[in-house]
């Protein structure tokens, strides 16, 4: 890292008087290392060969993510970017100035890492081929632990080299392809896709933009109302071609230069960047487009169809991302938890306290396993399997649903871990609080992604019947887990299915969309986990992720008497194994999972 990009150092102007008082934060800690719950889920996903290979990168990149890269997104968040309306000599020429700490992430991203290409480009970090997304989002989700706002960017950039791989004609792959995934920043072409009208939003058929044919390319009228990366080198973006039918029938899909071939500036405007709650270090725009010049990708009637199939790779990516503002805001909490001393006691000996902590741990922990649930089926659905791009339909919405929403709630209670300091901006706890509240409007809002899940992937495309047998294969590969809770597993999974099924096929169900969504996410985390603690065990002698799955049964799939005092026996000796770091003999987890 460079100079400017350097921690600050502030610990060090603290008197040792006053030193430990206040409790520490994550400030130092390798985020991949102190995480065995990603190191085993990659095992797991991963061929040997290639878990073997990147691991020394997921180190290094844990290393910088919770030490340099964190301090430039705490400098990048507060130092945001400035639109220029024209140059030192008075030329009418946009730009953005950024500080210096967010060309550090974008170094790190794209340069060092690579995040942006791995999906597309063979050789990064040394591996001869692509990487599956299982693989890639272990990039992501590391990286987003220190900084989320350019988890966008990132994804934008990656979204249009698919769109341009799989939909452009050969010139326009010829052309724009090559500095989509570069990792030379001298050469890069970041990316963007300017999407929202201010009559849209999610309703895609009203938008307004049109393109007017002339020649071998179109031109561009309209305004496009919130654009993440908003001096992107190259955007894909939805217009409506003159004469075009109404609805989405009638969109096109177009790719955008922000410059034009003789280096002139195309015909559209940063009119301003918005002032936004969370994201601060990224720059979102509303552009004009003035007669700009783009070119077809694919067909003029398919746009609509064309962005839509790119959906389950953004929506994954924006799990993913919860899942690390979670993982983030659960290793501040274990720090705060572990290290400050109140009334004579640490505080993650005290009931509360240890309450909190478990739901913090639980919800990052269904994020996590479900995040790569999601990635292995993206994986064999590109491979060709046709049940797993239909469990893949299903499972991205269910994910982009249910994560984001607890990423609010884990930062939120991460914050409350720490106290009124928490709340201070020196701290990164308002950063992932702000950010997380992105999550939940990104790619669609909870109630347009619960419609999705239900209305679409099950009523529609009949997708949860391959959730089902998914489950079921999961939960019948685990022999080694008593046959009890495999039935209860069954049952519970078959429960979740027929609810989902019953919402979709009655309209007058519709507002049930989002606990039936809810009850999806959670039937299938419960099996994940078990599947999960019975492969661990079998690696390294390791049952606890069991544990998770009876506190998914109890607290998420049973209904709870809310009069009744809670029993804390088997409570507190699951918070006693979870909360420490010794491992579970399976027969010590069959006992949990055997008690009433």
């Amino acid at each position: 890292m460079t100079a400017a990009a350097k921690p600050s150092g502030a610990h060090a102007s603290v008197p040792p008087s006053e030193f430990g008082l206040i409790a520490p934060d994550t400030t130092g800690m390798n985020f991949y290392r102190s995480d065995p719950a990603l190191q085993d889920l990659l095992r797991l996903y991963l061929p040997d060969n290639l878990f073997r290979h990147i691991e020394p990168h997921l180190d290094r990149l844990g290393e910088l993510a919770g030490g340099p890269l964190d301090e430039c997104a705490r400098l990048a968040d507060k130092h945001g970017p400035v639109l220029h309306q024209r140059d030192r000599f008075g030329n009418d020429r946009q730009w953005i100035e950024y500080h210096p700490a967010y060309r550090e992430l974008e170094r790190a991203a794209y340069g060092e890492f690579g995040i942006h290409a791995m999906s597309h480009r063979k050789g990064i970090l040394g591996w001869a081929d692509t990487y599956p997304a299982v693989a890639k989002h272990a990039f992501t989700f590391l990286f987003n632990q220190a900084e989320f706002g350019m988890g966008c960017p990132i994804n934008v950039t990656d979204g249009a080299a698919r769109l341009l791989s799989r939909f452009g004609d050969d010139a326009l792959k010829a052309k724009y392809l090559h500095g989509l995934t570069q990792t030379d920043m001298s050469k890069l072409t970041q990316g963007g896709q300017f999407m929202t009208e201010k009559e849209g939003g999610s309703d895609v058929g009203k938008l307004t933009t049109r393109a007017v044919q002339e020649g071998s390319h179109w031109r561009l009228y309209g305004e496009k109302w919130f654009c993440s990366n908003a001096d992107a080198k190259m955007v894909m973006l939805l217009a409506r071609p003159e004469g075009a039918v109404g609805g989405t029938q009638g969109v096109g899909l177009f790719l955008m230069p922000r410059e034009l071939d003789d280096g002139s500036p195309n015909h559209y405007r940063i009119v301003r960047l918005k002032d936004k709650l969370g994201t601060r270090s990224m720059a979102s725009g509303e552009i004009k487009l003035e007669g700009a010049i783009a070119y077809a990708v694919g067909r003029l009637d398919r746009g609509f169809v064309q962005m839509a199939e790119m959906v389950n790779w953004s929506r994954l990516s924006n799990g993913v991302k919860s899942a690390a503002l979670m993982r983030r805001a659960h290793h501040d909490a274990n720090t705060v938890a572990h290290n400050r001393v109140v009334f004579g006691r640490r505080i993650v000996d005290m009931p509360l306290a240890r309450r909190q902590l478990m739901k913090i741990m639980l919800a990052t922990e269904q994020s996590i396993s479900m995040s790569f649930l999601t990635a292995d089926a993206l994986d064999r659905a590109e491979a060709g399997s046709q049940d797993a791009a239909a469990l893949l339909r299903v499972l991205t919405p269910t994910l982009k649903y249910r994560a984001t929403r607890d990423a609010r709630k884990v930062c939120g209670e991460a914050m409350e871990m720490r106290g009124g300091i928490g709340y201070i901006e020196e701290f990164a706890t308002p950063r992932l609080l702000r950010d997380a509240h992105l999550g939940s409007i990104w790619e669609g809002t909870g109630n347009i992604v619960a419609l999705d899940a239900l209305k679409r992937a099950v009523g529609r495309h009949g997708a949860e019947a391959a959730l089902g047998a998914e489950l079921h294969a999961r939960i019948d590969d685990a022999t080694d887990i008593p046959q009890a809770w495999r039935d209860r597993l069954r049952v519970l999974s078959d429960k979740a299915v027929g609810f989902a099924r019953d919402v979709a096929a009655h309209s007058e169900n519709e507002a049930e969309a989002r606990r039936a969504t809810s009850t999806l996410y959670h039937a299938a985390s419960a099996v994940a986990f078990s599947w999960e603690g019975s492969r661990i065990h079998a690696m390294r002698g390791d049952a606890r992720r069991l544990l998770l799955s009876r506190l998914v049964v109890d607290h998420r799939l049973t209904a709870q008497d809310p009069f009744a005092v809670l029993s804390e026996g088997r409570g507190d000796a699951i918070a006693d194994s979870l909360l420490g770091e010794q491992p579970l003999a399976m027969s010590s987890a069959a006992d949990f999972l055997g008690a009433a």
